[in-house]
């Protein structure tokens, strides 16, 4: 995704990465809070986390440091992380 891709697109797109990786069900992207503790409300355990973090690594080509794991505790804030490490790209 280009690094102009805005945040909203970001959200929805790691909402729905969310709901296919850890196979949540009775939630759709739109509907994905993404303020919503993901640890703490969703009950995402670290391996869940790691998981998620390499298929987004992938996803958008971006280096996610295991030390910012505990920062990114809901999809809006992951969100927020990876656009600005795809500005950091340009």
């Amino acid at each position: 995704m280009p690094a102009e891709t805005k945040i909203d697109e970001i959200i929805l797109h790691v909402a729905r990465i969310m709901i296919e990786e850890l196979k949540l069900e009775d939630v759709t992207p739109e509907t994905f809070d993404p303020g919503i503790d993901l640890v703490d409300e969703v009950g995402i355990d670290s391996m869940d986390l790691a998981t998620v973090a390499l298929v987004l690594r992938d996803t958008y080509a971006i280096r996610i440091d295991e030390d910012d794991y505990p920062k990114l505790k809901n999809i809006r804030l992951i969100s927020e992380y990876i656009h600005d490490k795809l500005k950091e790209k340009t």
